[in-house]
């Protein structure tokens, strides 16, 4: 049987699992839901989810993929002796990797549009004016080309392989992201209007606190920040040496997850207020955030062609940046179908990755010619109901059919001393009832949402 890769350094794990979790739901997502629910106050709610949910929940289900071995359809299985258990863990796992492939498939639309967008500033350089208003026009045949486009970014890097591929790129994205969104930030908070935005972000109103929008959604945004039940965690475990703390190493990823979140807030909240300085329209009369959905593409560009002869080069910078989250991200759901077509056919790293993107490409397809009906349904089929889903049965099986010898023998093999720790006193007992609680209510408030 061939050897399972392995990442070659714990900093490759880190990079490529923070890569995976940082993605248009960190740039995109957090700051809209933060402008959304009150800056400041669901700041300091979210941060304190993140720690009450995602990261005891990370450290599960990356345990569970070391413990495994394998692709997340096979490491569920090896949870179990019993062979209902381990039909049901089976199903668990295969419906992991199908709801991160159909994630896959709308990702790849999105993260399409941000290439033509970061294209389109360079079109205008260029006096290539209606090549621009293409690049910006909402069409099928835009859509289909960046689609296409991005599709195959995605396959190249999966197809290197783990170490060639999704680990060395990972270790050059992620730092690049991290410039990127630092240099934006700075000049953002330099521009007339970003203090008010600044205020906003880290002052919290104590009085909204506990309104149960902030609460839910910062809930939520915590569960979905950390890639939570989308197969990609447990997939990443299972390439991690036996050696490496896995406490240790998920809290690292945690807090590159939530450091990227609180920068992207940094960011686009100011940028809202210097765009509503400059005369764009961001507040309804009720206060409400206008286009939240579609902030990225409207709001933004809308602030970028106010900023004179700068507007082009912060265009195109904020293009790439998200451009850049959104690989470090897609690489890691193509891997979890790619990984399971490797293991359950013999097939070939390249042949298995061509025929996942692929199949995954031409749903994307589908998506793209039946874009009004099938769009927002595959967005709420999959991050509304299958990845809560799946998380809560991959919890309830890491709290409650998993032997918690079996486990503390899993995580000692990097972390000796555990048992002794504050650690092992706790997470036990809390991923076994708190958890299954937490995750219930986003289920909960997803299908009442």
């Amino acid at each position: 049987m061939e050897t399972r890769a392995q990442f070659s350094s714990k900093l490759g794990f880190v990079m490529a699992a923070a890569g995976s979790a940082i993605g248009v739901g960190n740039i995109w997502g957090f700051p809209t839901q933060a402008a959304s629910n009150g800056g400041g106050a669901f700041l300091l709610v979210y941060l304190l989810f993140i720690f009450l949910l995602g990261y005891p929940m990370l450290v599960a289900e990356i345990t569970i993929g070391r413990h495994g071995q394998a692709s997340p359809f096979r490491a569920l299985q090896q949870l179990t002796g019993n062979p209902a258990g381990k039909a049901i863990a089976g199903l668990v796992g295969l419906a992991a990797v199908v709801t991160v492939s159909l994630i896959f498939t709308f990702y790849a639309i999105v993260s399409g549009w941000f290439v033509a967008y970061a294209i389109a500033p360079v079109a205008n350089l260029v006096g290539a004016t209606d090549s621009a208003g293409w690049l910006t026009g909402f069409s099928v045949s835009r859509n289909l080309v960046f689609t296409l486009l991005f599709a195959l970014l995605s396959l190249y890097v999966v197809s290197r392989g783990l170490e060639q591929g999704i680990e060395k790129w990972s270790r050059r994205l992620m730092p690049l992201l991290l410039l990127m969104l630092v240099l934006l930030t700075g000049y953002m908070l330099l521009q007339p209007g970003a203090g008010a935005g600044l205020r906003a972000y880290l002052v919290p109103d104590f009085s909204r606190v506990l309104h149960g929008e902030v609460l839910i959604g910062a809930l939520g945004q915590s569960f979905f920040s950390l890639s939570l039940g989308a197969a990609v965690m447990m997939l990443y475990g299972s390439y991690l040496s036996r050696q490496a703390s896995i406490p240790a190493l998920a809290a690292q990823v945690t807090l590159l997850d939530t450091g990227v979140a609180f920068l992207a807030g940094l960011l686009i909240l100011p940028a809202m207020y210097v765009a509503q300085h400059n005369g764009v329209e961001i507040f309804a009369a009720d206060g409400s955030l206008l286009s939240s959905d579609t902030l990225v593409f409207s709001v933004l560009p809308a602030l970028f062609d106010t900023m004179g002869p700068a507007r082009y080069p912060v265009a195109f910078a904020f293009f790439v940046l998200m451009i850049v989250a959104a690989l470090t991200s897609s690489i890691s759901m193509l891997e979890a179908p790619v990984s399971l077509a490797m293991e359950s056919t013999g097939l070939s790293r390249i042949r298995a990755t061509w025929l996942m993107t692929a199949l995954c490409t031409l749903i994307s397809v589908v998506i793209v010619f039946n874009f009004g009906s099938l769009f927002g349904l595959v967005i709420t089929l999959t991050t509304q109901y299958a990845q809560p889903l799946v998380s809560l049965c991959i919890t309830l099986y890491a709290g409650w059919v998993w032997q918690r010898n079996q486990v503390l023998a899993e995580l000692k093999s990097g972390c000796p001393g555990l048992e002794q720790g504050l650690f092992w006193k706790i997470w036990p007992w809390y991923v076994r009832l708190v958890c299954p609680v937490l995750v219930l209510v986003v289920i909960v408030q997803s299908v009442g949402g």
